[in-house]
């Protein structure tokens, strides 16, 4: 008996923290999974048969982003997609180390923001519509906690982009719909990451579960959203915070 082709994922900003390991938990549960990213992934995943293509893309971009989108499809050819991950994102500081924010940094730079972090995934899901349509698939959007309170160290830009996200997650949910595609955000608190600093301990007392987060926590969040054990879930937010958005 022919073993059935496995499923196939594309998840953006893949080469380090929630992005790569939300790839390795896909094909940890034997997704095909196609990726991008600013940076190339590591060379002991490129030896997993199911890693199937990782392409160096700057989503912030726009012709990028668009050629990406060209390039996957061109891999998919007339297969289905059965889940795209907007994962990638960036919370950048000005020249003086500062959060971007209201008062400070430039106007180019909230644009540069919201081009990856708002409108790459308006981009992506617009370029796999019809992979989707055939494979009745799931998008997952990254927001944040961030796009729902003031954060002390994320930065207006950044928390808004997320903001918009969210808003943009249930206008998704309600168009794709027609397609038979599910889409769902998740919102993670705080993450251990290469990129936070030793600054967000002191965050550590608001969080009902008294720790930070781990990659792993909100790859399983995104990876089980994709499945039919949440069939009739579309438009919905999960807060993967340890509890601290109820403060």
């Amino acid at each position: 008996m022919t073993e059935p082709a496995p499923k196939t994922v594309v998840i953006t900003g893949a080469s380090r923290g929630i992005g790569h390991v939300t790839a390795r938990r896909f094909l940890a549960e034997g997704w095909r999974v196609i990726t991008c990213a600013r940076a190339a992934i590591p060379d002991e995943c490129r030896r997993d048969r199911n890693w199937a293509h990782h392409f160096a893309a700057d989503l912030a971009d726009p012709a990028s982003a668009e050629a990406f989108v060209a390039e996957a499809r061109q891999v998919l050819g007339d297969d289905p997609l059965h889940a795209l991950i907007n994962n990638a994102g960036v919370s950048p500081k000005t020249p003086y180390k500062e959060r971007l924010g209201v008062l400070n940094g430039s106007i180019d730079g909230w644009k540069q923001v919201f081009e990856l972090n708002f409108f790459a995934p308006l981009r992506l899901a617009r370029g796999f519509a019809t992979a989707l349509h055939r494979g009745k698939g799931s998008i997952v959007n990254i927001t944040s906690i961030a796009g729902h309170y003031v954060h002390p160290f994320a930065g207006s830009a950044y928390s808004t982009s997320k903001a918009a996200l969210s808003g943009l997650t249930r206008e998704m949910a309600v168009e794709f719909a027609q397609l038979g595609v599910r889409v769902n955000a998740v919102a993670p608190g705080e993450i251990r990451t290469e990129m936070v600093t030793a600054e967000y301990e002191e965050l550590i007392p608001r969080i009902p579960l008294d720790r930070m987060g781990t990659p792993e926590d909100v790859a399983g969040t995104v990876f089980r959203l994709c499945t039919d054990d949440f069939a009739y879930v579309t438009g919905t937010e999960v807060f993967v915070t340890g509890g601290q958005h109820l403060y």
